[in-house]
């Protein structure tokens, strides 16, 4: 068996769990334009964008020798939960030998979970399975903290693009070097400080900063080569930034067993009652409740990302006005697909962000 999976956000995680597990892998590359070109050309034309995505990247690791693809699962009506049935048997028409081993929600199916845990840990005892899962969780925790770090002092960086060549160290560090806790937590209070020394200019009192919330579907989210690296364009214009998710919190949320979970989404969940009073799958009310905590948290604006053809974040589309008009948070959505035009949506930001300036 020879495993890939989804390229979404720093791979760290992905290649550790792979290493210390064992497990025969293929990385899949960041997606590209040909990626795009191919999960286009083999999708339907009504699938949303990172349906189409994903269906090219698999193709691009099958046709670099896997033969097993790693991928999470969806619930409710959102058609993520769809997703892996409908590549694995495109793929399998096209002539691909392909199984899949869909990781969903811990708590939908404990069962269904632990049968693919066995699946991918070999020979390792579930001891030393668990202990090798949580290390790989601990590095996802540190790197994506590291992340944050990035994405509020890269706005203030001195010589453009010193941030981007730490953080590849950074990771490039986690990934030779960190295989017990002891060294991940080495490794976070050293890198920290590589990045608090990249040179920067003096970083504004706080009522003269700009600061912007990413929210929107996971994958457009997480995933900066589909998302035009907003977080990178908004830094650029001198806007601290935050995304709202990260792969360790995904794990949080749909690995970890509640009674083991420090935090809980919940209280997200309980803000959007407010405009949405079900669940309507995907992460629309984690991202409604996002926008509030944002405000709260007195962030200047917010941008949601939303993938065309993604019907919980249309609804949430429908929804930003009124959440907009009632908490005085200017929102701007903009719809990613492969036809996106990357210097218009350019445009847009520049506009939103002197909106917000002018609004200080």
């Amino acid at each position: 068996m020879k495993v890939s999976f989804p390229h979404m956000g720093t791979q760290v995680f992905y290649k550790k769990l792979m290493d210390m597990i064992g497990l025969d892998y293929i990385m899949p590359p960041a997606p590209t334009k040909k990626t795009i070109d191919l999960g286009v050309k083999y999708s339907p034309e009504f699938a949303c964008f990172p349906y189409k995505v994903l269906l090219g990247t698999y193709i691009e690791a099958l046709e670099a020798g896997a033969d097993t693809i790693l991928t999470s699962g969806g619930s409710g009506p959102c058609r993520a939960g769809l997703y892996a049935e409908l590549h694995k048997k495109t793929l399998r028409s096209l002539g691909y030998n392909v199984d899949f081993i869909v990781f969903d929600d811990i708590g939908r199916d404990p069962k269904m979970f632990f049968d693919n845990v066995r699946k991918i840990k070999g020979n390792k005892s579930w001891f030393e399975a668990v202990k090798i899962f949580y290390t790989a969780y601990r590095i996802a925790k540190a790197v994506d903290n590291l992340q944050r770090v990035v994405q509020i002092r890269r706005a203030y960086e001195i010589t453009p693009g010193s941030f981007d060549a730490a953080f590849k160290d950074v990771m490039q560090d986690f990934s030779d070097n960190a295989n017990s806790l002891k060294d991940i937590k080495k490794l976070y209070k050293k890198n920290l400080k590589v990045l608090e020394n990249v040179p920067i200019t003096k970083i504004p009192p706080k009522n003269e900063r700009v600061r912007i919330g990413i929210v929107g579907e996971i994958y457009v989210v997480m995933e900066p080569s589909v998302n035009m690296n907003i977080a990178e364009e908004l830094n650029k214009l001198g806007c601290e930034v935050s995304t709202s998710m990260y792969i360790s919190e995904w794990i949080d949320h749909a690995v970890i067993p509640k009674i083991f979970r420090k935090k809980s989404g919940k209280y997200l969940v309980d803000d959007s009652k407010k405009y949405l009073e079900m669940q309507i799958g995907g992460h629309e009310c984690h991202n409604i409740g996002n926008m509030i905590e944002y405000k709260k948290q007195g962030y200047d604006g917010i941008v949601h990302l939303m993938p065309f053809g993604c019907l919980p974040e249309l609804v949430t589309q429908t929804l930003a006005p009124k959440i907009s008009s009632d908490n005085n948070l200017p929102i701007l959505t903009l719809s990613l697909d492969e036809q996106t035009g990357i210097a218009n949506n350019l445009t847009r930001i520049e506009a939103f962000v002197d909106l917000l300036r002018k609004n200080k």
